[in-house]
């Protein structure tokens, strides 16, 4: 059926009403929607600056009401849902895969914007539990794709008969997309991580040169911004812009945060970081916590109490880096403990904000907007759900959120954006982790992609098979398959 008015109106107020909490806060300031038309929708906005705000309208996914009349929209389903997409879902194999197929008279498929786009007439995701078993299943033909975010496979995995015959292309591409922030977060909600001294402290047990040089092959960059590998990031002292900003809340703020650019703590590289260790004792006795002589281990000089923390994990790969900050940790007198559970587990703990630490990832556009609200707003600590795991809560990040929302020029956004990041990198809320410039794809050689690619991402839409390689390949990896069987 074609999408209607109702449709688009339908799904504004669903989405909205019972949708993630993420949207409900990137639609926050459109307060309805009603017909102007047999093909036109007027929207109501609240008539707060936002000159965002048409354009995110623009991105309203659309629901068919007919489709969701009588079903509950809350509800867990395999059933596939209705799109109105290039694409729609052929098989669900639950925990094992997802095919989509090419719907043959899709309505945008003559678009300007989408020509030489979608060109696959079936594709499988496949799922692997296991990050090693995944890759085996790469080299040994069963998909034909893969992204790797391991720099360790990248550097050592790719061994073997199809690699060797070329077979398979490596290929790193550049990205100029922003990387946000990766790393270590501190839930502020629990007492011990209430401090910022002792956020700021325990970023001291995290050797990252270490880890660059003997876990990651020196593939990464240490991530020192919010908004890394942007004009947004705060990499200077604030200009004049900045300053305005700023100014109205000196008084509640550090002073760090006008007279000092960000930098993680940095060491040598060799593993031995016992001046780091003692510059995080120092700031841990100025926030009230001791050596017991009698124990060694960390108390509250008040109540006596150990530190103790659980660094909650989903990904085993993360068990090799996490393992050696919880030796730093022991020096310090800390019991803190690592945990991998299951994805639904740990989905359920990160929804109820159930952790002390966890690793996650805030992605940023080029353009930041209505979804701050949902990364760093006190609205959103306290929304289950919500991607404001640090449990931030402090009325000047909301000034400042509400500052980058009602931006009126690409220089008042940078301003506005860099106040920001300056003020959530002083508050300690995260260990920053890493990030990298390059995607790693790795790729059986019958697909192809344009010689020119975006600046920003992958964009494997533009992809496709070369049907004269695709016959190739298929006869080179049956006489590999006959070769291994033969031995």
């Amino acid at each position: 059926q074609p999408v209607t008015v109702e449709d688009v109106i339908f799904s504004l107020e669903t989405i909205k009403t019972r949708g993630h909490p993420l949207y409900r806060a990137y639609y926050a300031n459109v307060t309805g929607a009603e017909p102007a038309g047999e093909r036109r929708v007027l929207f109501h906005f609240d008539g707060e600056l936002n000159r965002e705000l048409p354009l995110i309208i623009g991105e309203l996914p659309i629901l068919p009401k007919h489709f969701w009349e009588g079903r509950d929209f809350e509800a867990t389903t395999l059933e596939p849902l209705l799109g109105s997409g290039p694409y729609r879902v052929a098989r669900v194999d639950p925990g094992r895969s997802l095919t989509l197929e090419r719907v043959a008279d899709y309505w945008g498929q003559d678009l300007p914007v989408n020509k030489g786009r979608y060109n696959f007439d079936r594709m499988r995701y496949e799922y692997f539990r296991d990050g090693n078993v995944a890759l085996e299943a790469f080299k040994a033909g069963q998909y034909d794709i893969r992204i790797e975010n391991i720099a360790r496979l990248w550097a050592t995995g790719y061994t073997g008969p199809a690699i060797d015959a070329g077979l398979i292309v490596k290929e790193e591409i550049q990205d100029e997309t922003g990387d946000g922030m990766q790393g270590f977060v501190f839930n502020t909600r629990r007492e011990i991580f209430s401090d910022p001294r002792v956020r700021a402290a325990l970023a001291y047990a995290f050797d990252f040169e270490w880890s660059n040089q003997t876990l990651f092959y020196g593939q990464y960059a240490r991530t020192k911004s919010y908004f890394s590998n942007t004009d947004l990031a705060a990499r200077e002292l604030p200009d004049e812009r900045e300053l305005r900003i700023l100014e109205p809340f000196r008084a509640e703020l550090p002073p760090e945060v006008f007279t000092t650019v960000y930098e993680p703590p940095v060491t040598d590289g060799s593993g031995e970081l016992r001046d780091n260790l003692r510059t995080a004792l120092e700031l841990l006795r100025e926030a009230g916590w001791e050596i017991d002589r009698s124990t060694r281990k960390l108390v509250n000089s008040a109540t006596g109490q150990p530190m103790r923390f659980e660094i909650l994990l989903v990904d085993p790969a993360f068990e090799r880096i996490v393992g050696p900050m919880l030796r730093n940790l022991e020096r310090l007198g800390i019991d803190a403990t690592m945990r991998t559970v299951d994805t639904a587990q740990y989905q359920n703990r990160l929804d109820s904000f159930d952790f002390d630490m966890v690793v996650t990832t805030w992605g940023q556009s080029m353009s930041p907007g209505n979804e701050q609200r949902d990364f760093w707003s006190c609205a959103a600590a306290a929304t289950p759900g919500s991607r404001n795991l640090a449990g931030i809560c402090d009325p000047v990040v909301d000034a400042l959120v509400d500052r980058v929302i009602a931006a009126e020029s690409r220089e008042d956004l940078v301003a506005a954006t860099r106040a920001l990041d300056r003020v959530l990198l002083a508050g300690h809320y995260v260990i920053p982790h890493w990030h990298s410039r390059i995607i790693r794809v790795a790729y059986w050689d019958k697909l192809a992609h344009p010689d020119v690619l975006p600046r920003f991402g992958l964009d494997l839409d533009a992809w496709w098979v070369d049907k004269g390689k695709e016959q190739q390949v298929a006869e080179q990896k049956r006489a590999l398959t006959q070769d291994a069987a033969g031995r």
